[in-house]
């Protein structure tokens, strides 16, 4: 039996750096860790451990001090440390081979000569600086805060008995060298407690982490890796032109381009970068209640000794709808004493409270814009993206009637060919229905069937 006692003792030494190794490696970021251990010959109740990346809620702490305690010395030793997380023991620990200039020497051999040590890698905020109520509650025993060197003058014989011993901490650099102090005082107290043969229960925490990384950069934070990012567009604010009560026309486009032809040849420009800027000029817009012009100048463009790009807007009301309506009826081109003027009224207008939107606004391939007078030397012009409000401007473009319809060409060609498909399915269908078979049929071995031909 001895000998089976023995065995075991010796199993769970060999163990113990496993498991003080193992559960330290485990980093709970924000979190305070909490060591539990006897003096040798003593044993803390067989509990579960706790689950990788758990937190221990003050409930869930208090179940496992009641049980450890439930056979472990009712005298307990309380280090509790200033500040105290898992990356001071797995970086300063000497966890991964590099022992000899480990921070908690002591520690170890104190987890070594324990029988069954009790690690919870992760206490939820708060909880930590509940220890001393929890212990005081389940020893029923007010705590005693001292320090080591008048430990040997207060050590109480009666039983329980709650010390609890205060440790420093520093960051920077001398955060090791505090730490190995701290390790120290460990196991100065507990060779103090072995000399007066006092069977004890100590309890290694902290009051709050030493390094705390919100939760979400853990969740949410960059992937270590490589990966291609498209760069964010910037995207340029409105023409906005104000009046004397505020914003009264919106436009925006991602293109306005404009081709000319100039002698043989047809310059083609996109005014889009000269609108779309502080300095543009619009000098000549006007806002009315039924009417909104927007003029849009440049200089030396093309050439040109001026060239002005206008918007001519109204607002007017359709019994038929019995709602107010815009419509953009011309869109001017003046440069250099020439005029081309596109009459948009028939496919650009909107509700009065809605901005008007459309993907592509041309006045070549399915016009919006139609030229009063087709020439050869005509100009052309193509926007994109292409958005404007001339009434009821608040600050911001309002919900947007889009050019596009609801059945476009493919939708109407994908339920013109759907609805062929299940008429000739319906007639298949009823023709399946209108087969007769036969009433009579001839029996070989029976006497012929006559059919007479005539009455």
């Amino acid at each position: 039996m001895a000998e089976v006692n023995a065995s075991n003792q010796s199993s769970l030494r060999t163990l113990s750096p496993l498991i003080f190794t193992c559960l330290l490696i485990s980093c709970c970021y924000g979190q305070v860790p909490l060591v539990m251990w006897t003096s040798e010959g003593n044993a803390l109740a067989s509990l579960d451990p706790a689950a990788v990346g758990k937190m221990i809620s003050a409930g869930q702490l208090n179940s496992y001090l009641t049980s450890a305690l439930a056979t472990a010395p009712h005298t307990v030793l309380l280090f509790l440390q200033d500040k105290l997380s898992m990356e001071d023991f797995t970086v300063r620990g000497g966890v991964y081979g590099d022992k000899e200039n480990g921070a908690f020497p002591k520690l170890q051999a104190c987890l070594k000569a324990a029988s069954s040590p009790l690690v919870l890698p992760s206490l939820a905020r708060g909880v930590a600086a509940e220890v001393p109520a929890l212990l005081q509650e389940a020893l029923g025993t007010p705590p005693l805060y001292t320090d080591p060197s008048s430990l040997a003058q207060q050590i109480l014989l009666t039983d329980p008995a709650l010390l609890v011993i205060g440790l420093p901490y520093s960051s920077g650099s001398q955060t090791k060298e505090v730490l190995h102090k701290n390790d120290e005082i460990i196991g100065k107290v507990a060779e103090t407690m072995k000399a007066r043969n006092v069977p004890f229960t100590a309890i290694y925490t902290g009051l709050q982490p030493s390094r705390v990384i919100e939760d979400s950069s853990v969740i949410s934070g960059p992937l270590v890796g490589r990966s291609l990012l498209q760069s964010q567009e910037t995207v340029k604010p409105p023409v906005m032109f104000n009046n004397t009560q505020g914003p009264c026309i919106l436009l925006w486009a991602d293109t306005l381009s404009v081709s000319i032809l100039r002698g043989s040849q047809v310059t083609t420009l996109d005014l889009a970068p000269l609108t779309f800027i502080p300095s543009v000029s619009l000098t000549g817009s006007s806002c009315g209640e039924n009417s909104s012009v927007l003029v849009l100048n440049y200089n030396n463009v093309l050439n040109f000794t001026s060239l002005t790009l206008t918007f001519v807007m109204t607002k007017r009301y359709f019994p038929v709808s019995a709602r107010n309506w815009t419509l953009l009826e011309q869109v001017r081109l003046v440069y250099d004493g020439q005029v081309a003027t596109f009459n948009g009224s028939r496919g650009i207008y909107s509700p009065a409270e809605y901005s008007f939107h459309c993907q592509s606004v041309s006045s070549t391939r399915y016009p919006l814009l139609v030229p009063n007078n087709v020439t050869d030397n005509t100009p052309t012009i193509q926007f994109t993206d292409f958005q404007i409000q001339g009434f009821n401007v608040t600050g911001d473009f309002s919900y947007a009637s889009d050019c596009a319809a609801f059945f476009t060409p493919g939708i109407w060609m994908g339920l013109i060919t759907s609805l062929i498909m299940v008429l000739i399915l319906t007639y298949g269908l009823h023709m399946l229905t209108q087969l007769r078979t036969m009433d009579r049929f001839q029996d070989p071995k029976g006497p012929s069937l006559s059919v007479p031909l005539s009455e």
